[in-house]
């Protein structure tokens, strides 16, 4: 009896460390790649991979500012709740039939010198200078699919610090909730959220920002969005908690070692670099 209990003991330790590690090592490559995109540092506050199902939940992501902004956040994202398909990630191609993006506030800096927090965007980047964003990382990075994006954003505010002393703030309801289908670009993906996020406010007239090229090159995706009901963050909190990610129970611990290990492996090895390399 005693000898089974410490296999027991055992297999539960390896399998708390096994998702430990397999977080860490998600955590960091969503950053990394985050960054690759759009040029700018990603912090995540948690991340859990759902050990029996394939679900990834992410909590308290902010996307930051360049170091001349005297605002550190860009986009305070409360979680991001994904479904992958693991035999398509093993097979070297990043299939995510779900993503569910919360986003509450997009924020547009202008600091004291006139610059523009967006333009340190790649997209942005690009636009401006007619080209591709990144051609060297998007020839490397792996073939992506995701079939089903709900997108949901909260405000934007846009804060003007240009004149000096405290900003001027302006603070714009968005309360917007759609659906979209077949989003096969990460960088098309990020100009799609700067374009949602400003499109319907007058942010791009006070900061002198031209919208338009962008909205361009998201076309397609724009027009196939379908508007669903409001309530999107709790929606994702709700899904995900009904999810039950990360959960175990009922399980032996010899299954969920074994997924834990199999999921852990093949995740780190393919998302290690999941848009490629500059």
């Amino acid at each position: 009896m005693k000898k089974y209990l410490t296999i027991a003991v055992i297999a539960v330790v390896v399998i708390f460390v096994a998702a430990l590690v397999k977080d860490l090592a998600i955590k960091v490559s969503v950053e990394k790649g985050v960054e690759l995109v759009t040029g700018l540092k990603l912090k995540i506050g948690s991340i859990n991979v759902g050990i029996l199902k394939p679900v990834v939940h992410i909590k308290n992501l902010k996307l930051l500012n360049p170091r001349n902004f005297p605002d550190r956040t860009m986009i305070d994202m409360p979680e991001i709740y994904v479904r992958y398909n693991l035999p398509a990630i093993i097979g070297g191609k990043i299939h995510l039939p779900e993503v569910r993006i919360a986003l509450k506030e997009f924020i547009v800096v202008k600091n004291s010198k006139g610059e523009l927090n967006l333009d340190s965007l790649k997209v942005v980047e690009a636009e401006k200078k007619g080209e591709a964003p990144s051609k060297e990382a998007a020839g490397k990075a792996p073939e992506i699919q995701i079939d089903s994006l709900t997108l949901s954003i909260g405000k934007a505010v846009y804060k003007d610090y240009s004149k000096g002393g405290e900003p001027v703030v302006r603070e714009f309801n968005v309360d917007l909730n759609e659906k979209y289908t077949n989003v096969n670009d990460p960088y098309a993906l990020a100009s799609l959220i700067v374009v949602k996020a400003l499109m319907n406010t007058s942010i791009s007239s006070l900061a002198n920002f031209d919208l338009k090229g962008l909205q361009g090159t998201v076309g397609d995706t724009l027009g196939k969005a379908e508007k669903i009901a409001s309530g999107a963050v709790t929606q994702v909190q709700a899904v995900a908690a009904a999810a039950g990610v990360g959960g175990a129970t009922g399980e032996t611990a010899k299954s969920a070692q074994e997924t834990v290990k199999k999921t852990a492996e093949t995740l780190k090895n393919v998302l290690s670099n999941p848009f490629g390399s500059e």
